[in-house]
């Protein structure tokens, strides 16, 4: 089943065409997925909902290239990811995707700098020039005043927004949220959230949300249901917005 979401001009980023997934272990096929047609595009914030088993995880790890359908045709950023080897695909990962987890993922040993300046060490930035982006990252989610602290001395809230500094370092075509705000209070939340809309809004980064709270929808320019691996939904938050 197709759920359009208002075409752009250009071409979109994801091109999703026919996309199943099927599990097995042993005797048992669970197939989590079933034809799933998606485009999504360029500076879109997209919210994908539904409840747990419905596939939105599935269908997120496969956009991040992650994971890979059983049948279909998935591209992203202009290339047909689900051929890829694996070797490949982390290679096409590093260089396009950031990715935001529900419980931030970062070193507790290490600053927040260093956590943020982590993706760059898979370049060939000198040491100067990834300390540079670490901060100019920091400084747009508004912590570049606790780059020296640690995780443990951040709150969750501050935690996450360093996980986003860290996603956003390298210039990613894509930002990846997995339940971004699944593990902070209502008020962490509020700030993780307009922080997002704001570099969708601002700065162009298209983004893929993955949430079970509306309220965390509403930030999204559009949202997305799945149910038993079906998109069966398609809507817009109100005008007005948060």
């Amino acid at each position: 089943m197709s759920v359009p979401i208002p075409a752009a001009a250009s071409e979109p980023l994801v091109m999703i065409r026919g996309v199943s997934k099927v599990y097995e272990r042993g005797r048992e096929r669970l197939e989590v997925l079933h034809g799933v047609d998606l485009d999504i595009p360029r500076g879109d914030f997209l919210a994908l909902m539904g409840p747990s088993g419905s596939g939105k995880s599935t269908l997120l790890n496969m956009i991040a290239g992650l994971d890979v359908p059983s049948a279909g045709i998935l591209h992203v950023a202009g290339r047909r990811i689900d051929r890829l080897s694996e070797t490949a695909l982390a290679h096409w990962r590093a260089a396009h995707v950031g990715f935001v987890f529900q419980f931030y993922n970062l070193l507790p040993a290490l600053s927040a700098q260093r956590n943020v300046e982590l993706p760059l060490l898979l370049t060939r930035l000198p040491a100067a020039r990834r300390r540079h982006s670490a901060a100019i990252a920091l400084r747009l989610v508004g912590l570049a005043d606790r780059a020296s602290h640690k995780p443990s001395e951040l709150s969750g809230g501050q935690q996450q927004r360093v996980a986003i500094a860290r996603a956003i370092v390298s210039d990613p075509t894509l930002l990846v949220c997995d339940e971004p705000t699944g593990d902070l209070d209502r008020h962490s939340a509020e700030e993780v959230l307009t922080l997002l809309q704001r570099l969708n809004r601002e700065h162009g980064k298209t983004m893929v949300m993955v949430t079970h709270d509306p309220k965390a929808a509403e930030f999204a320019k559009h949202v997305l249901h799945l149910d038993k691996g079906v998109l069966v939904e398609a809507g817009e938050p109100p005008a007005s917005g948060p």
